[in-house]
């Protein structure tokens, strides 16, 4: 169905006028109803191919050569007014962020209603019965309620099943789905794969699917092809590559997703691979990398052995539903409800659960970032529920967050040196600028980064790097416990696996204290000692990673295991 020989695509970058070549050459082939998983990390030409495909790049700075054939007819040479009878009828696109694809001052249902309209020229009336229909299709609760909801007033999973109808609504031969899991929870991630696997054998369609981690591609591809630095370095049968990888990059790409079924030390990156640090993709699987039995007794046995650092006794953070003015029944939502747990000193505490579940506000709630509704705080033997606000910005020496998104908690007219040199300068810590200015520079090498990044600003970092920074920065006040909410989520596996490894580093480091949030257990099973799984507000289950995994009690927490890609 699609024939894709030798593309290759340049930018000209307008500020040193030069042309960039970001894919090279590549080759891959679609046959009717079957899955090309195309997989890489962040900038290896993956959205790039597919965007070449709809012919959505700006073609007064993208140059295309190459043959994009699709049914025999050569989507390169069609003129502006022939490509567009091939997009969204024959060929259509799910986009990788639902929420910024989505127009937010129009209604969910409008929005899939004006594409039937446009391609398929029929009334109002019949465009809303088809876009309900669909709605029903991609199995969206309430349609009729969804087709006049705007997209901020549903969940992710629910955008993103919108963005499905909406690319279904003309019925494609071809559906390109472009990361279309990448920020959604693991039971959210696994529906989605799911349903797109229903919708292509219902409706005979062929997929090109697209993520950086291969365990989701291996849930849904039938041919995967491994991008890296814009060229194809390994392509073949699925099943064949995950069992057999041959290059060095897919080799790391399947090692460094943390496995629930091992305890390791430390997960490979894919770095060991490239440089031929590590050749056999089964060789971090030694026993030298492989935490024993004793040793995890001897560190429970250490850990629990001490008072606890923290304290949480019956916290309970409510808001409250505006039923109107004149409402005299006032209700709440109970985000946070009557939750105990200690945490000990040099402990990693994991806080697993779906969004919505109330781990960010447990978070923040602690932190004194939002106001507890009731219960206690105790930190350090201190109950600092209710301590006044400049004894509590005293205390933030010593209690830090590392926010989920890096890119929006750090200033954009600020260098990261000033960044990180802000917090040493409003506690007046180190004699002078002299030496607050070598204390950050001394950071930026801890956490990986180089002295000469002070100066920069934080756009000109990837993701991995700014998730380094705002480690720094949470670093720079020497801290005894720090709140990792969902640090890792939004980064490639293999960036993820770099960040994994350096929060543990730090912690046998600096003795650091740690609670941290995701809703990837996988994940939290790797870098936590004992686990907390969250749900509806509540704590659903506690206890060590292996007992957890092997025998969960909870039918929730039962549901997040099988959830794992892969597992």
């Amino acid at each position: 169905m699609l024939n894709v020989e030798n593309l290759t695509i340049d930018f000209f970058n307008q500020d040193e006028k030069t042309w960039f070549k970001a894919v090279k050459q590549i080759s891959f082939h679609v046959k009717k109803g079957t899955v090309l998983g195309i997989v890489g990390e962040s900038g290896s030409g993956k959205s790039v191919t597919s965007f070449s495909i709809m012919r959505l790049h700006d073609e007064r700075l993208a140059k295309i050569t190459g043959q994009v054939d699709f049914d025999s007819i050569s989507l390169l040479n069609l003129n502006a007014n022939e490509i567009r009878q091939y997009r969204g009828n024959q060929i259509s696109m799910i986009f990788q962020e639902p929420m910024t694809s989505l127009n937010p001052v129009f209604t969910c249902g409008y929005q899939v209603a004006e594409a039937i309209i446009l391609h398929q020229k029929v009334a109002k009336e019949e465009a809303k019965r088809q876009t309900i229909e669909l709605f029903k299709e991609v199995q969206l609760p309430r349609p009729e309620k969804i087709f006049e909801s705007y997209p901020h007033q549903i969940s992710g999973g629910q955008k993103q099943r919108v963005m499905i109808a909406m690319a279904l609504s003309c019925n494609p031969k071809l559906l390109i789905a472009d990361e279309p899991t990448t920020a959604l929870d693991v039971t959210v991630q696994k529906t989605i794969l799911q349903l797109l696997l229903k919708l292509k054998e219902e409706r005979d369609m062929a997929m090109i699917f697209i993520s950086h981690d291969l365990g989701v591609v291996h849930e849904i591809a039938d041919e995967v092809a491994v991008m890296y630095k814009g060229e194809i370095v390994e392509q073949g049968n699925a099943k064949s590559i995950f069992q057999n990888p041959q290059h060095p990059y897919t080799k790391g790409l399947l090692a460094c997703r943390p496995s629930p079924a091992l305890q390791l030390k430390k997960l490979p990156v894919v770095a060991d691979f490239l440089t031929g640090i590590v050749d056999d993709a089964l060789a971090h699987l030694n026993p030298s990398n492989q935490i024993t039995a004793a040793e995890t007794q001897a560190r429970r046995s250490s850990l629990y052995a001490k008072k606890p650092l923290l304290e949480i006794k019956n916290l309970s953070t409510w808001y409250p539903i505006n039923n109107g003015f004149f409402s005299k029944n006032k209700e709440y939502v109970k985000a946070v409800d009557q939750i105990n747990f200690d945490v000990f000193p040099g402990e990693t505490l994991g806080l697993v659960g779906e969004s919505g579940c109330g781990k960010t506000t447990l978070g923040r709630s602690i932190l004194r970032l939002i106001q507890p509704t009731s219960g206690n705080i105790i930190f350090d033997g201190k109950d600092i529920t209710h301590v006044s606000k400049a004894e509590m910005r005293k205390l933030r020496k010593d209690i830090q967050i590392i926010f989920q998104d890096p890119y929006a908690s750090l200033n954009p007219k600020l260098t990261i040196g000033q960044s990180i040199l802000e917090p040493l300068t409003v506690h007046s810590l180190f004699k002078n600028e002299t030496e607050r200015k070598a204390k950050v520079l001394e950071l930026l090498n801890k956490v990986g980064l180089k002295e000469e990044h002070y100066n920069r600003y934080p756009h000109e970092f990837s993701g991995g790097q700014r998730q380094r920074v705002v480690i720094a920065r949470a670093l720079a006040l020497e801290p005894k416990f720090i709140i990792c909410d969902e640090s890792v989520s939004a980064l490639d596996v293999s960036v993820q696996a770099q960040v994994l490894n350096l929060i543990k580093d730090l912690q046998r480091e600096f003795g650091l204290t740690y609670i941290f949030i995701s809703h990837d257990l996988a994940v939290v099973k790797h870098i936590s000692d004992r686990i907390l799984v969250m749900n509806k507000g509540k704590i659903e289950e506690e206890g060590f990673p292996d007992y957890i995994f092997n025998s969960p009690k909870a039918a929730y927490t039962k549901k997040l295991i099988d959830a794992i890609p892969g597992n």
